[in-house]
């Protein structure tokens, strides 16, 4: 216990040189440091949205030379609806435009346990910064669709067929594995990481075929959910929980509410809503 805090809270690196260098800066001037390191993410995200936007915004100009002379009402409604238009190709173009800089970047995420302050953290501050970009300006307008599940398998994570993912919650993609036919639920949230002791952790995620994930239920790092089990609505799985196949867990930390065909309390009780 005391060694894991020695470590987290130590100034020195393993890296040599330039990396070493920059490490011990990083650890010995965390939020300076950090602001250093944030901005130029700010804009790495100018640079992606840019490339994403050029599209729509020549379609934009486009549409504005050509309307010259129309009357007022038909101008604004053709440009309104070519706005409109715009911004669809732009988010079209953005699930496009980011997989390819994670690649360029190498940013996919392996299992890994370090602190916040190095830099083996930074390829993970990419991945789902640039993930976010697309879940909070477009990913709502594609979930659940086929474009959804495309520009998650680019980001890198494994997806079986006839699988569905009405949920746009999901962090480290790359780090995340679904298997055939599995449901995840409406606002189910999926992250490949968790913090724990000073540390951060990267967790592989993995669900087997024909699972079912439930309305707002919460997967986290580590966990392992077998073939054919479900997760009631609203729960958390913790980290590194392992849930055997064709088990049935909810509850906050959920738990197995099922056992040799007979329902525990607990599964009463989210039957009568409580």
């Amino acid at each position: 216990m005391s060694q894991n805090r020695i470590d987290v809270d130590s100034v020195d690196s393993k890296h040599k040189g330039l990396a070493g260098s920059l490490e011990r800066l990083l650890r010995r001037f965390k939020t300076t440091m950090h602001i250093f390191m944030v901005l130029p993410l700010y804009f790495l995200a100018c640079l992606i949205v840019g490339i994403a936007a050029t599209p729509g915004a020549m379609m934009w100009r486009w549409a504005f030379l050509n309307s010259r002379g129309w009357s007022v009402p038909l101008k604004v409604m053709w440009l309104s609806a070519c706005g409109a238009g715009a911004y669809i190709l732009y988010g079209m173009s953005l699930i496009l435009v980011v997989p390819l800089f994670n690649r360029i970047l190498h940013t996919r995420l392996k299992a890994w346990r370090g602190a916040y302050y190095s830099l083996g953290a930074i390829p993970w501050y990419i991945h789902n910064g640039s993930t976010y970009i697309v879940r909070y300006t477009f990913l709502e307008f594609i979930t659940p669709t086929p474009f959804n599940i495309l520009f998650f398998k680019m980001m890198g994570m494994k997806i079986g067929r006839g699988t569905v993912i009405n949920s746009s919650h999901i962090s480290d993609p790359s780090l995340i594995e679904i298997g055939d036919k599995v449901t995840i639920g409406g606002s189910a949230t999926l992250v490949g990481h968790y913090g724990q002791g000073g540390y951060l952790v990267l967790a592989p995620v993995k669900i087997g075929d024909r699972a079912t994930i439930g309305l707002k239920a919460t997967i986290m790092g580590g966990v392992q959910i077998g073939a054919g089990a479900k997760i009631m609505p609203h729960s958390v799985v913790l980290p590194k929980t392992i849930i055997p196949e064709n088990e049935t867990w909810g509850g906050v930390p959920a738990r197995r509410i099922d056992a040799d065909g007979e329902k525990s309390n607990l599964t009463e009780d989210l039957t009568r809503g409580a």
